[in-house]
């Protein structure tokens, strides 16, 4: 069976390794991009299934990302990553299928990108 294809969006380092280490098992890391900018200009490229999109970066912040990518005909499925939770309806408004804080990505992230693969959503345990 194909591993679904993802992309990492986040502008700190040690957030993309311990995401990619938590996904490779089971999902395809097809590309990492460290802001907004080179995370539109990389979909271009690969054509994800999912992307997992930090919510706060330098260039463009991720929910002006996923209304971008939404805008130029985005399929693939959109997780966002934040601590920020006042931020979660501006994020899923923008197109995103699910909201993990980075608090619980050890236990949540796979969790979102199955059910948001899945056309449901997933919304991490606020604390």
């Amino acid at each position: 069976m194909k591993r679904p294809k993802v992309m990492l969006v986040d502008d700190t380092p040690e957030i993309l390794v311990l995401c990619a280490e938590i996904l490779r098992e089971h999902y395809e890391i097809v590309g990492t991009a460290p802001d907004g900018k080179a995370a539109i200009a990389l979909w271009q490229t690969i054509a994800p299934d999912v992307v997992v999109l930090d919510i706060f970066m330098p260039r463009l912040s991720g929910i002006e990302v996923a209304k971008r990518l939404r805008s130029a005909g985005c399929q693939a499925s959109i997780v966002f990553l934040s601590d920020d939770t006042e931020s979660m309806m501006a994020a899923l408004d923008a197109g995103g299928a699910a909201f993990v804080t980075k608090a619980r990505i050890g236990s949540d992230l796979s969790v979102a990108i199955t059910e948001a693969l899945s056309g449901r959503g997933f919304v991490s345990e606020m604390p």
